[in-house]
């Protein structure tokens, strides 16, 4: 039984290295989904994209947490493995065993609805960015310092698969202003910069677009898909940003 406990404590240690990862590699610029993918490519030892690994080793702040996050993948595997040999090899008692079987189903149940919660996620995304704020200066080292970011505003690439909402939209018909975003610059597929992009510009499949703005906008526009619900989502996304407004001027007294 001891086995079975440390495989659990393992797998629930690994959801939070890699949530804490994701939101340290989202101070350095990447998109949730990005920094999201890459964490756990990372833990499980998994490898990246062509592209996507030359952003992260190109970049010092991103290439250190990925290292970081290996070292403690190896560690994690060889130890889970080892939990699971030692909690079924040999086992004679048939009741015993299924005890052990249904506990652990049990475990990766919980561990998985915890993972996928919308509600766990923001609040352990809160936490870990103000854990990092306060006990790290990667913020520092990056946007932060160059641009006098502060409170909950960003920089972020993000990615335009050709399933997104904005690919194939020019950013007059995105509309993203309204949802309190701003695109800063577009990197093209074919390594052609836009630098400045003008309101005809249109966003290319395989783009992917430098952002501006709130962490919960950014967050919605990076994991829009194309589907019935974008434009619903889009009026959202636009209420929320004037709400947002509204509470800024209430608390500077405008």
């Amino acid at each position: 039984m001891l086995a079975i406990i440390s495989l659990i404590v393992v797998l629930a240690l690994s959801f939070l290295i890699t949530r804490i990862a994701t939101v340290a590699l989202s101070h350095t610029g990447l998109s949730t989904e990005v920094a999201r993918f890459q964490a756990r490519s990372a833990l499980t030892g998994a490898g990246f994209t062509t592209s996507e690994s030359e952003r992260v080793v190109n970049h010092p702040v991103r290439r250190r947490i990925l290292m970081l996050l290996m070292l403690v993948g190896n560690a994690g595997i060889i130890t889970a493995v080892s939990s699971l040999i030692l909690a079924f090899v040999g086992q004679e008692d048939a009741d015993n065993l299924w005890l052990k079987v249904l506990l652990l189903v049990a475990a990766l149940v919980v561990l998985w609805t915890v993972a996928t919660s919308d509600w766990v996620d923001r609040r352990l995304t809160r936490i870990t960015d103000r854990a990092l704020r306060r006990y790290t200066s990667l913020e520092v080292r990056d946007f932060a310092n160059l641009l006098g970011l502060s409170g909950e505003y960003r920089i972020v690439e993000t990615l335009v698969p050709p399933s997104h909402w904005l690919a194939n939209k020019t950013l007059e018909e995105s509309c993203l202003r309204e949802e309190g975003v701003l695109v800063l610059a577009i990197q093209r597929a074919d390594g052609a910069f836009r630098g400045t992009p003008a309101k005809t510009t249109r966003i290319e499949p395989e783009d992917t677009v430098i952002l501006y703005g709130h962490i919960d906008a950014l967050k919605a526009v990076d994991e829009r898909k194309s589907d019935w619900t974008a434009e619903g989502e889009h009026r959202e996304a636009v209420t929320r940003q004037a709400q947002r407004e509204a509470q800024e001027r209430e608390e500077a007294g405008d």
